[in-house]
């Protein structure tokens, strides 16, 4: 009988432990923008990239291609989109771009990014100087801003085994939607304490 007990723990157990990791995993495809950031960072996984505190201090003439790319998850508000597809740029040259979204709710807005680069081997050699991604963005209703990022691709690219074939780097964002900073949540609230309300087929010049 203990035999038999045991036979058929193994499945409940197999079953149990499938269970586990799809939990697992669900649970850290939900959680929160900044825990995601840190795992890129520290695992390299969708092709991290750097961040510089100063710019190259050498410029190679072997140029490189940029591409850009945007997204937003299912329920964030905005519009959000690059404003350049692409550009060609000097490996170690400082590079401006620019990314544009807008508010197409009523309300305010928070968001936060998360990025990837792309082939992974080039994430390292990605260096940003500035970027909007480092901060949380707040977009008031109907509001569109120019978002910028500052990079350039490090020079040790050419040297590397696998970066040396590398001719193309993608990198893409995709904000998500966030809390609102407190003091925004307030300013939103006494807006709309302040604000008169006339009865409906009314406007106040009437």
């Amino acid at each position: 009988m203990k035999l038999f007990s045991r036979i058929q723990d193994g499945p409940k157990r197999t079953a149990a432990q499938a269970v586990t990791v799809v939990l697992l995993m669900g649970g850290l495809a939900w959680a929160s923008v900044p825990f995601y950031d840190w795992f890129c960072r520290v695992t390299g996984f969708g092709g991290a990239t750097g961040v510089a505190e100063v710019e190259s201090d050498e410029i190679l003439d072997q140029t490189i291609l940029v591409r850009f790319e945007a997204s937003v998850e299912r329920d964030m508000p905005w519009q959000f989109k690059p404003a350049q597809r692409e550009m060609e740029v000097r490996i170690g040259e400082t590079a401006l771009a620019f990314y544009e979204a807008t508010n197409t709710s009523d309300v305010p807005v928070a968001g936060t990014a998360s990025y990837n680069v792309a082939p992974y081997d080039a994430g390292g050699f990605f260096e940003k100087i500035d970027c909007f991604c480092f901060e949380m963005q707040v977009l008031q209703p109907g509001q569109t801003v120019q978002m910028p990022v500052s990079f350039f691709v490090d020079p040790d690219i050419v040297d590397d085994r696998e970066g040396q074939y590398v001719h193309t780097i993608t990198l893409g964002y995709t904000f998500h939607k966030a809390d609102l900073p407190e003091e925004e949540q307030q300013a939103s609230l006494d807006a709309e304490l302040t604000t008169p309300a006339f009865p409906a087929g009314l406007n106040k010049d009437q």
